[in-house]
């Protein structure tokens, strides 16, 4: 038999790639040596959730993957048959109803947006002059007394109207 690829073409055609499926791709990175200059091989893995599978099992087959790194989406492409790509596990099958999951994109920037909403800034401390320093503790006395007027609203609210007419008089 003549070998035409590196790879194992039998074995990747019985793969059984779906969109929804939770895939650990580990590719071959060739980078120079920093000392020698030599080109040197590592394996890198990549695991997401797959898109997309355009052109099924032919030679030019792809497959999209999807991963949340550091808080940034990251999405990869990766040719069904390619000699980088050391070895495709499949880790998990979700039910999906769709052959392209594209819309979870949108999903997963729309819940970042929602989870922003809670987020509250908080003022950074710098090195500030003495002026500054005395009108932030000017603001800052201003607060405190803008908040004991509110508790005292509080309080009067928490009151019979009985009780009112009594404080009054």
């Amino acid at each position: 038999m003549i070998k035409i690829s590196p790879i194992d073409i039998n074995e990747r055609k019985d793969l059984d790639i779906r969109s929804g499926d939770t895939i650990r791709v580990t590719q071959k990175i060739i980078e120079k040596d920093k000392k020698t200059g030599k080109p040197k091989t590592r394996l890198q893995d990549f695991e997401g959730l797959c898109l997309a599978v355009k052109h099924g099992k032919e030679a030019g087959g792809t497959f999209t993957l999807r991963k949340t790194a550091s808080g940034v989406g990251v999405e990869r492409i990766f040719p069904v048959y390619s000699p980088m790509i050391e070895k495709i596990e499949i880790t998990k099958r979700s039910k999906v109803r769709r052959a392209k999951l594209y819309h979870i994109r949108e999903k997963a920037a729309k819940e970042i947006r929602r989870q922003m909403r809670n987020v509250r800034e908080v003022p950074e401390v710098e090195e500030l002059d003495t002026n500054t320093q005395i009108e932030a503790n000017d603001t800052k006395e201003e607060a405190d007394s803008e908040k004991a007027e509110t508790q005292k609203e509080e309080q009067l609210t928490e009151k019979s109207p009985e009780e009112l007419k009594k404080e009054e008089v």
